[in-house]
């Protein structure tokens, strides 16, 4: 994954996926290999320096831009085969992801984000609005521990059942729905969650 100067047409900043695996990933013996986990589909959040990555190994990653270069705040796996497709909703840090499993995931990551890291105060103060607001509104939101190693679980869990080539979220008759396309010549069309 690269962050790029548009401008000078260089890469400012450089992460390789295989080297962002966790302690689990790293225990292979002598003479094993494993393929890289490749990087999918990337997704930016609303506030612009959180991003997330979908990767063949079934993990999102998630990642805060800080300055010329971007750490890790979040890793996860929901889906047993590849996620082919992340995409950040307008809410406060929902995640949409697809994957090569036929799932489609929805997750609430908002309470896992900035818990390593102070996000600019503007930024800090709109999303403790915002999650504040959205804990009321639905009492049964996840509450994962703040632990790097916690089981982050999916607020809603659509079984597509083919491969998901593609998603995206829109608003249908003032309903929010989430559409996805497969390898067939149909786009379907699912119900999301009042947030």
């Amino acid at each position: 994954v690269m962050l790029w100067n548009l401008q000078k047409a260089r890469p400012l900043w450089t992460t390789n996926l295989q080297e962002c695996g966790s302690d689990e990933d790293s225990l292979q013996s002598a003479g094993q290999l494993f393929n890289p986990p490749l990087a999918h589909s990337l997704s930016v959040a609303s506030c612009g320096n959180i991003f997330g990555c979908g990767a063949q190994d079934g993990k999102v990653r998630i990642f805060r831009v800080t300055g010329l270069k971007f750490e890790r705040e979040l890793e996860f796996k929901g889906h047993s085969l590849g996620v082919s497709q992340v995409l950040f909703m307008p809410e406060s840090y929902w995640l949409l992801t697809g994957g090569n499993d036929g799932k489609v995931l929805l997750w609430d990551v908002s309470n896992d984000i900035g818990k390593q890291h102070k996000s600019p105060a503007k930024s800090l103060h709109k999303r403790k609005g915002q999650t504040a607001a959205t804990a009321r509104k639905d009492g049964k939101l996840n509450k994962v521990a703040s632990n790097e190693h916690a089981r982050i679980l999916p607020k809603l869990t659509i079984e597509h059942g083919e491969k998901v080539n593609w998603i995206t979220c829109t608003e249908i008759k003032g309903s929010r729905r989430v559409l996805v396309a497969d390898q067939s010549s149909s786009i379907s069309v699912y119900p999301l969650p009042e947030s």
